[in-house]
């Protein structure tokens, strides 16, 4: 692709205007969005995104097209496993619903900041170090084993980083409205939506770690990474409340999302052995038998893999619905209710 400064410039600008004028127009002054308002936002993003992506495909060719949506739905699906996350540390938090957007609203500028800075970084590494896709190959493929045995448990209100700031901080016991410190008595105290910002950045640390390999692994082009993971992170802010019920139900989109990570590692490892120059394998030169997955396979499987997840996880969740149901049933019928 032929992107010149200036487009980048540009890009840049425009993302950052999105997300200024989301704060001003409905994070600035703390309110629970309805469904319709979520809804209505949500399906703006997701069509800018996927408009942005015909357009990659009308003007640079549909194999870019194809690696932006490629890279689009893995990083949207990353992001929804992100939003599960969030949501666990927002109730760890006893974060109040009105307060729960100018979270949401930070969470994301700092996953955007932390991606953009990777995406430089892999992109210098990429362009001097052809040996670094047999790196992130390996890594993703720890990360898909890390994410399909992965419980999202813990308590994020007692981990290390936090409680390293409780120790350091003074932090109030209550919230006051959506400030992150307060003066009290004449002592400047923090108020733990400050908690709750730490622990949200920290998670978007490791799952920068998780998404730009991944998405690497689907294009080689910078640009395509950057709008890719800016148009998943758009419109994420809403869909939180969208879909905040129904994320409880996708039971296997941790697994699924393992399959998509293992799927690009083996990707990248086989792509590693197509260029290789590694003096200790095969002597320094490509392995050019080893087959490159083209971008059409790869969409197919990402969208495959989602799909079916998702239909697993909402058939499991009504089936335990159902038998749970029938067992209130029969204990009420025993006289055990």
């Amino acid at each position: 692709m032929a992107i010149t400064p200036l487009i980048w410039i540009i890009t840049i600008a425009v993302t950052i205007a999105f997300f200024v004028y989301e704060f001003f127009a409905h994070v600035r002054k703390p309110h629970e969005p309805t469904i319709a308002e979520s809804a209505r936002w949500s399906v703006f993003y997701i069509s800018l995104a996927l408009l942005f992506g015909v357009g990659i495909g009308m003007v640079s060719g549909w194999n870019f097209g194809g690696e932006y949506f490629a890279g689009y739905l893995t990083e949207k699906a990353l992001s929804i496993d992100n939003l599960f996350v969030f949501l666990i540390v927002m109730t760890g938090f006893a974060v109040p619903k009105a307060y729960q957007q100018k979270v949401l609203m930070i969470g994301i500028i700092i996953a955007l900041i932390m991606r953009g800075a990777f995406i430089a970084v892999g992109a210098t590494l990429i362009d001097n170090f052809s040996w670094i896709f047999y790196i992130f190959g390996a890594l993703l493929l720890v990360l898909a084993y890390r994410q399909a045995f992965s419980n999202h448990e813990s308590d994020p209100a007692n981990g290390k980083i936090v409680k390293l700031a409780r120790r350091i901080l003074p932090i109030t016991d209550d919230y006051h409205s959506d400030k992150i410190s307060v003066k009290i008595d004449g002592k400047r105290w923090f108020t733990p939506m400050l908690l709750t910002i730490v622990a949200i950045g920290f998670i978007d640390l490791v799952f920068a770690v998780d998404s730009i390999p991944a998405i690497y692994g689907l294009t080689n082009e910078a640009y395509i990474v950057f709008t890719a993971n800016a148009f998943a992170l758009m419109g994420l802010r809403q869909l939180f409340f969208l879909i905040g019920g129904l994320l409880e139900r996708l039971v296997y989109l941790a697994q699924g999302l393992a399959v998509i990570l293992a799927f690009i590692g083996v990707k990248l490892v086989f792509h590693a052995l197509h260029v290789n120059e590694l003096p200790f394998i095969n002597g320094g030169e490509p392995l050019l038998w080893v087959p490159e997955i083209p971008i059409w396979f790869s969409l197919v499987f990402i969208g495959l893999t989602i799909t079916v997840a998702t239909v697993l996880s909402l058939r499991k969740t009504r089936g335990d619905a159902r038998r749970d149901q029938a067992q209130v049933a029969e204990d009420a019928k025993n006289g055990q209710v």
